[in-house]
């Protein structure tokens, strides 16, 4: 079973998405209570490609693991 469901991993990439979005209108966030500015920026990009990996991770059920 993986880590996190489908379900969390996509409302957290929307999140951040979100974020990303208002800080390139030159916007500030927060996210469970850290505030993001435009300085930023990476660290929600960051943020983003996580959840991302973790999604696809959940829509396939799990890690895998590769035997040689």
């Amino acid at each position: 079973m993986p880590a996190f469901t489908e379900t969390q991993c996509q409302q957290q990439l929307d999140k951040y998405l979100q974020a990303e979005e208002r800080i390139l209108a030159g916007q500030s966030y927060t996210i469970k209570g850290r505030t993001f500015t435009r300085a930023d920026l990476e660290a929600v990009q960051q943020g983003i490609k996580l959840w991302s990996k973790r999604l696809n991770r959940a829509r396939r059920g799990g890690m895998r693991i590769a035997y040689r």
